[in-house]
């Protein structure tokens, strides 16, 4: 699937319908799911891979990694209602993902690639730690969205394990929360491959 073909089915995805402001519940924007895909796909991390998804949220990721030829993807997030709303999500697309209730923290199992948009820390400093921790025990490959200018902090916290590639790219956030004061927000995010060594 090219990746513009993947940016319009996934935009077709269902967002949350009531976003917790405390788990910083941002919807990944399918611009941004599809780059990030994409880009996994094209090295080689996707197709016919054990693929898990942390803080899956409403599925997004699990779905276009399932539409890329991953064997097997495995979302997991502590919000129940988020899981069903990925569960109908998938269903819709007639994709074959598994959805499990479980913390960060209390995450077991191997795979071959982990994919995820932790959360930036806007609310709570160092809420992406506890994701790089799980996903460097979990996988040889990790695919992550953070905030732009994490390159340093993340390379240096990942140790041994290393930044291969990474890029910058746009980010919209749509008004979300009541707080927020415009109904469309472009901030800078990046988004790292990182390999254990």
């Amino acid at each position: 699937m090219k990746k513009k073909k993947l940016e319009i089915t996934l935009e077709k995805v269902e967002r949350f319908k009531s976003p917790n402001h405390n788990l910083e519940q941002y919807s990944t924007p399918a611009i941004v799911a599809s780059s990030m895909l994409h880009f996994a796909y094209m090295r080689g991390d996707i197709k016919d891979s054990v693929i898990y998804d942390l803080g899956c949220g409403t599925g997004i990721l699990s779905i276009g990694a399932k539409l890329l030829g991953a064997k097997e993807v495995i979302g997991f997030d502590l919000d129940e209602m988020a899981l069903k709303e990925a569960r109908v999500n998938a269903n819709k697309r007639s994709v074959d993902i598994e959805f499990k209730l479980e913390s960060i923290k209390n995450i077991q199992g191997n795979c071959d690639t982990v994919i995820m948009n932790p959360p930036f820390g806007a609310q709570k400093k160092g809420a992406d730690r506890p994701f790089l921790e799980k996903a460097i025990d979990l996988a040889t490959v990790i695919y992550s969205i953070h905030n732009y200018g994490s390159y340093d902090f993340i390379s240096q916290f990942i140790y041994p394990a290393k930044i291969t590639d990474y890029y910058t790219i746009s980010f919209p956030i749509k008004r979300t929360f009541n707080f927020h004061t415009k109904d469309l927000e472009y901030i800078q995010a990046e988004i790292f491959r990182i390999v254990k060594i």
